[in-house]
């Protein structure tokens, strides 16, 4: 993949302890990155030209820098145009590169694929223009490019972990103010990522469907309290005392969010205190408020987490990412993981029909270029 004259830079994937659908609530979420890339094999070029090859999907695309526009390209390619166009607009003097890219994130497994491509693209195009960009405004132009051209109405928790999380830490993000804290995991506890070989697109509709309901809601709920400005300002009470005006899905839909957010902070005081047994009970209660009351599971992903959380050794099961599918995520003890693999290995295996994709977390450091040694 790799020439000579060429440079590469990678960008870790990123799994969300717990926290899930707040970003974009600007709430808080505690996400961790791991060492799972997109690398970036990138050469300058003369022109404002853009040649990225995909090794994954097998596939080419050429744009020129002035004339970029949302919609167009193949769907991967959007998230790299976006990115190109975002930091032209800021005028940052971009040049134009050739590209090739190759991951071995899972896509649309809710592992932050598409920041980890984003990431990994911005970095490219700023070191190869020399042009110094601070690890959060890269985020955040990021964001605006998966927003204006991949059309998800994404939130900031991806592309700020991917850009500036600290190996070996969660990061504790508040989403709305961007200050973030970093919290050390016991060495009493493993984390596993299960794929339940179901994908999402998020831009399908049904991640922009649980956005819209949570600006409708924060409407609803405005007309009663002008202080409220997302659903980071609302109380469980204050819910119970709109339940009427609000309706059940937009109920349930802002139920999840309040009480995620107290989970956040809840798991951060688990970790601290090393209390694995509240951290396992904690994932566990994500999933079922994912499940019942944001409505975004599948029979995959019970079957899955059904099965993780009866071997032994594990204290909770969530899925990850959005949604629909995707991959789901086990805390365990640490001396459980060799039986625990192999027994959902096993199991969802049969389900499956293949023996579906496994990873120990190993927590990694932002992105970066990778020097030689």
């Amino acid at each position: 993949m790799r020439h000579s004259h060429s440079r590469l830079f990678r960008a870790p994937g990123r799994v969300n302890l717990i926290g899930e659908h707040t970003d974009y609530n600007e709430g808080l979420v505690l996400p961790i990155n791991t060492a799972l890339y997109t690398r970036v094999c990138a050469e300058p070029r003369s022109d404002d030209c853009i040649h990225v090859y995909s090794a994954n999907a097998d596939e080419s695309d050429r744009f020129d820098l002035p004339d970029l526009q949302p919609g167009d390209g193949p769907p991967w390619t959007r998230y790299v145009r976006g990115v190109a166009a975002e930091l032209a607009k800021a005028g940052n003097g971009i040049r134009g590169a050739t590209l090739k890219i190759l991951g071995d994130i899972p896509i649309g497994g809710g592992l932050g694929s598409s920041a980890s491509l984003e990431l990994a693209v911005a970095v490219a195009l700023l070191e190869l223009s020399r042009q110094k960009y601070a690890p959060r405004d890269i985020a955040t132009l990021c964001q605006a490019a998966e927003q204006n051209f991949a059309g998800v109405n994404c939130g900031i928790m991806d592309q700020y972990s991917v850009a500036c999380g600290e190996s070996g830490k969660a990061m504790l993000l508040d989403c709305r103010s961007l200050e973030t804290g970093f919290v050390d995991i016991p060495d009493a506890l493993r984390f596993v990522i299960t794929d339940s070989g179901v994908r999402h697109q998020l831009s399908d509709g049904g991640y922009n469907d649980r956005a819209h309901d949570c600006k409708t809601a924060v409407a609803a709920l405005q007309k009663m309290d002008h202080a409220i400005k997302a659903l980071r300002d609302v109380s469980l009470s204050m819910l119970e005392a709109a339940r009427a005006t609000l309706g059940d899905r937009l109920f349930s839909r802002s139920r999840h969010v309040v009480s995620e957010i107290q989970r956040v902070r809840d798991t951060v005081v688990a970790l601290d205190a090393g209390d694995v047994e509240m951290m396992g009970a904690l994932v566990s209660g994500s999933h079922r408020s994912l499940r019942d009351d944001f409505g975004v599971s599948c029979d995959e992903v019970e079957s899955l987490v059904e099965i993780a959380d009866r071997c032994d050794g594990v204290l909770g099961s969530r899925m990850v990412g959005a949604g629909f599918g995707g991959c789901v995520l086990s805390v365990l003890r640490s001396d459980a993981v060799g039986e625990v693999t192999t027994e959902i290995g096993r199991k969802y295996g049969a389900i499956l029909g293949r023996s579906p994709w496994i990873h120990v977390l190993r927590p990694a450091a932002s992105a970066m270029e990778v020097r030689e040694q």
